[in-house]
């Protein structure tokens, strides 16, 4: 069984395959063409810079099969307490509870650093993906008509969200 362990460099070329896979053959990202390398070095060195996590799912002979993580929702400090997270893995270990894994890790370290609430953006024609995220405690806050358009045809953006913590105030005067 794969464990999961935060990302270092070493592992971006095999992030950048997982996710490359994605952007070409699914809607699970509105990227529509590949990313470089350099983009992702670019990302894990701002998500390593923000304190925001970056995981990975190997497998016991060392390859990266999954990857997780999240960052900031919108960059004003309203919404400070708020993450919108990512979870992708390799075709071939999709549907056997590496997902439900590396989300269970982002959801308990997003409490520990004192998120309030974590948001999932997602196509809302995935319906494994809605699912997904519903059996971890989402729910769907919303729906944006045709926010998004790829493979020819315009995308509805479903936002799946959880409360991390319950707050009596937000915090006074500070992110």
């Amino acid at each position: 069984m794969p464990q999961i362990r935060p990302a270092t460099p070493a592992d971006l070329p095999a992030i950048l395959n997982i996710y490359n896979h994605a952007v070409t053959h699914t809607t699970a990202t509105y990227d529509h063409a590949p990313v470089s390398l350099e983009s992702r070095e670019e990302w894990f060195a701002e998500r390593q810079a923000a304190g925001f996590p970056v995981l990975v799912a190997e497998t016991e002979d060392g390859g990266v099969v999954g990857w997780a993580s999240y960052g900031a929702f919108r960059p004003k400090l309203g919404y400070s307490r708020t993450v919108e997270h990512s979870v992708y893995l390799a075709p071939d270990f999709q549907g056997q509870g590496l997902g439900g894994e590396l989300l269970d890790a982002l959801i308990t370290q997003a409490t520990a650093q004192g998120y309030h609430l974590m948001i999932g953006v997602i196509d809302a024609e995935n319906e494994g993906s809605l699912r997904f995220h519903r059996r971890h405690g989402f729910s769907e806050g919303g729906r944006l008509p045709q926010a998004g358009h790829k493979f020819g045809r315009w995308l509805d953006a479903a936002f799946l969200v959880r409360r991390l913590q319950e707050m009596d105030a937000p915090p006074h005067g500070q992110g």
